[in-house]
């Protein structure tokens, strides 16, 4: 069961966790429409330059987005983890 009190983010004001939860589901939309880039190449007059951000994992996103949903009490406890029986 999810205990707000004691998850890592116990500490944040309501404000801070919207915040961060409005911040979170935007750059999800970003990320899942493609409209982030991720590296960038440019030429200038010595030569060529290229810079390349680290991409988001679109799933550890998602995993955030349900862990300040559930601190904030949107959703009652963050989704199960998915386990395979055979």
């Amino acid at each position: 069961m999810f205990n707000r009190n004691s998850s890592l983010l116990a500490g944040m004001t309501t404000a801070q966790l919207q915040t961060a939860l409005s911040n979170a589901q935007q750059a999800y939309l970003e990320l899942a429409s493609g409209a982030k880039g991720v590296s960038f190449s440019y030429s200038q007059g010595d030569g060529n330059r290229s810079v390349t951000y680290a991409q988001t994992d679109v799933a550890k996103l998602g995993a955030l987005i349900q862990l300040l949903q559930a601190q904030l009490g949107i959703v009652p406890h963050p989704r199960r983890a998915i386990r395979f029986r055979f």
